[in-house]
């Protein structure tokens, strides 16, 4: 129930600050959800309630549709530089997040 929401407040939030193609709103959700998805992994929290924030808080808050669809509608609009730098920064971001976060998710 607060996935959703916060990811469209939170796509809004960054994307209305960049006067650009790049869809860095999506890519600001996807690897903060990656974040956090490892911070549960790390931290090893019940197994009820990591299935509650990781499906439940961290699906909702993640969209690799949005990430698919926007990557393609780079490419077909032109901006395929943009479109291949939406992929490689995606993809190294989120997994640099996930193991960051079960680094630090197991410190604690």
């Amino acid at each position: 129930m607060v996935g959703a929401p916060l990811r469209y407040l939170t796509d809004r939030f960054v994307q209305s600050r960049h006067d650009t193609v790049f869809p860095w709103g999506t890519l600001a959700v996807n690897v903060t959800g990656c974040l956090i998805l490892g911070l549960l992994t790390g931290a090893a929290p019940g197994p009820n309630l990591q299935l509650l924030l990781g499906t439940g808080l961290c699906g909702a808050l993640t969209t690799y549709s949005t990430f698919s669809y926007e990557t393609l509608r780079l490419a077909e609009d032109g901006a395929g530089l943009f479109a291949v730098a939406n992929v490689m920064v995606s993809v190294l971001a989120g997994l640099g997040a996930a193991f960051a976060g079960v680094w630090v998710g197991g410190a604690l």
